[in-house]
């Protein structure tokens, strides 16, 4: 039925391998805006996540709802990604070891919102020694779009038995595009949602949520039977 025994990792970039939220901070308060800090962020519903809070609403609401304003954003957005974003703890590490495993496939699906947000990434990982070549795949998709059909693509196009795909994000549409690709999870509490929030709004199940870069890093890695970067004996996190 599959014709391949390969594992297949599916990374978000933005709060799951990549510490975004300075770099959306920046932009803002060089754009006149304040989006609010961390924890809060994580709470807000989809609606004002980038809109800010009650503190904030006021003072984001003109610059973001005139299109030269957001057109600049996103020019501001780009550089300040592309020059200053960096990866949480240990990611670079867990990526190279993935892509030296020779049975594992591993990529990103990404909805970062950056210009050209394919060639950001590429920039950001290429500062610290990931070339874009090692990954197998890199997509990056609208904004609005699910991404379970881009799921199941990569994976059917590898041939690769559900059971045997991990996706790892950091929302609670990374764990239902996953499910609905029939696709394993574990979603990190560390980016863009909080614990309460997955679970309590969204019954992500506790067992499958990583408080943390390295329990994801732990978590992964048994899961593939790998030894974690910066965890040689396997002992848990």
């Amino acid at each position: 039925m599959y014709r391949s025994r390969d594992r297949l990792v599916i990374f978000d970039a933005d709060g799951t391998l990549i510490d975004a939220f300075p770099v959306v901070e920046r932009a803002f308060k060089l754009h006149g805006m304040d989006i609010g800090e961390l924890k809060r962020f994580q709470r807000r519903r989809k609606l004002l996540k980038y809109i800010g809070g009650l503190r904030e609403f006021p003072k984001n609401l003109r610059q973001q709802f005139d299109k030269g304003n957001r057109k600049r954003f996103k020019r501001t957005l780009t550089d300040v990604y592309r020059d200053a974003a960096q990866p949480f703890p240990g990611m670079v590490e867990l990526l190279q070891r993935l892509i030296a495993a020779p049975d594992i496939r591993v990529g990103i699906v990404s909805r970062n919102v950056t210009i050209d947000p394919e060639e950001t990434l590429a920039i950001v990982l290429g500062r610290f020694g990931i070339d874009r070549a090692g990954l197998d795949f890199l997509r990056c998709i609208p904004l609005g779009n699910g991404k379970a059909p881009e799921f199941r693509a990569i994976r059917e196009g590898y041939g690769i038995n559900p059971l045997r795909a991990y996706v790892c994000g950091d929302e609670y549409r990374d764990y239902t595009d996953a499910n609905t690709a029939g696709m394993q999870s574990i979603i990190a509490s560390y980016g863009f949602e909080d614990h309460g929030r997955l679970v309590g709004d969204y019954n992500v199940p506790p067992e499958l949520i990583a408080g943390s870069p390295p329990e994801l890093t732990f978590r992964l890695c048994h899961a593939l039977d790998l030894v974690a970067p910066g965890n040689a004996h396997g002992m848990e996190i």
